[in-house]
């Protein structure tokens, strides 16, 4: 047992100092990144933020909606593989989209009738999501689909450190995916005490991916626009979000009517309402770590999207940051937690 005595952050424990800019306005700001892959010959090009790969949020209709500002979305596991090839086909937003899997023999075999049955041509982007990305398993997992499908964008995770960033970087992922814990919808810190505080995360596994050439998605803990900023402050490549993006018309989700007014459910993926609908209850071996909420309903998703865009301009112009790309090299993170400022609320 050993006990690290450095100081971690989470996003509510900091906010951006103000710098002098020559900016005149929002209008001025560039946030659209532009990408080159480690590991393939692919390339990204667009506004570095995703929709989470959970039910409610990472669908199709989510799709159709971030893909008109080019931002993306990771597709949930449960589309069935006609659906998928349906939409491929239709829509032609491969390049905006991750086809998600998780590691069972059964997500191996469901991808290969996806590249079977035509699909092949369309895994541009394949998102690889687990729980726990520390298993041995897990790094050889990537290797595989690397392996079968080199031209790929490939997305993996989750992980909150640098060793083993770099191990799935190194093992052929070339987006890691940062975050245990630090979801809105997601329990596991409460039921297993495992976790890290979401900022020093992202710092930290920016630091090392970027050290071999990788790339990092800051996957959880963003509740408002200025945590994205935090989080690309801190050196993210990409921003993914979950509940932000719960309760809007685009969830595909059953409409719950309650005391006259209307609501979503949104639920973590771990939770014991997703693994009751998808895998017929929670196995014995292993417990719930994610919860469900119903969030009310919010009406179409462009609201929020304007948000999230508008404070990441805004930001960028009270830093002096003339692009999105610029903005890790303008932040200085000032702390502001309880410890230094008990009057600083927290809520």
């Amino acid at each position: 047992m050993r006990i690290e005595e450095e100081v971690k952050l989470d996003y509510k424990d900091v906010l951006l100092r103000p710098k002098r800019s020559t900016l005149n306005s929002r209008a001025d700001v560039d946030i659209s990144r532009k990408f080159a892959f480690r590991n393939n010959n692919n390339t990204f090009e667009g506004i570095p933020v995703i929709a989470s790969n959970m039910d409610g949020v990472g669908t199709m209709s989510m799709a159709r909606s971030f893909s008109k500002h080019d931002m993306m979305v990771a597709f949930h596991k449960h589309y069935e593989i006609d659906e998928l090839l349906q939409f491929y086909k239709k829509e032609k937003l491969a390049d905006k989209v991750f086809y998600t899997m998780g590691i069972k023999d059964a997500d191996l075999s469901k991808l290969s009738n996806f590249a079977k049955k035509g699909g092949k041509n369309f895994l541009k982007n394949i998102c690889i999501d687990v729980a726990n990305g520390y298993t041995e398993r897990f790094a050889d997992f990537i290797k595989s689909i690397r392996e079968k499908f080199p031209n790929s964008i490939i997305m993996a995770g989750n992980v909150v450190t640098g060793e083993m960033t770099e191990q799935l970087i190194l093992s052929g992922a070339d987006i890691v995916k940062v975050g245990i814990g630090s979801g809105s919808a997601c329990t596991t810190r409460k039921m297993t005490g495992v976790g890290y505080p979401q900022l020093s995360a992202v710092i930290e596994c920016a630091d090392a991916a970027h050290g071999v050439g990788g790339h990092i998605c800051a996957d959880g803990g963003c509740q408002v626009p200025g945590d994205i900023v935090k989080a690309f402050g801190a050196g993210a490549d990409f921003v993914m979000l979950g509940g932000m993006l719960a309760g809007h018309e685009e969830s595909e989700s059953e409409i719950i009517e309650k005391d006259g007014k209307k609501y979503l459910r949104f639920y973590g993926s771990s939770s014991e309402e997703s693994m009751m609908k998808h895998n017929n209850g929670v196995a014995k071996y292993r417990t719930s770590e994610g919860r469900s909420v119903d969030v009310p309903l919010k009406g179409p998703v462009e609201i929020t999207i304007q948000e999230i865009l508008g404070g990441l301009r805004s930001a960028c112009t009270y830093v002096g940051a003339r692009k999105l790309k610029e903005l890790p090299k303008r932040t200085t993170f000032v702390r502001v937690t309880e410890q230094l400022n008990p009057m600083f609320d927290r809520n």
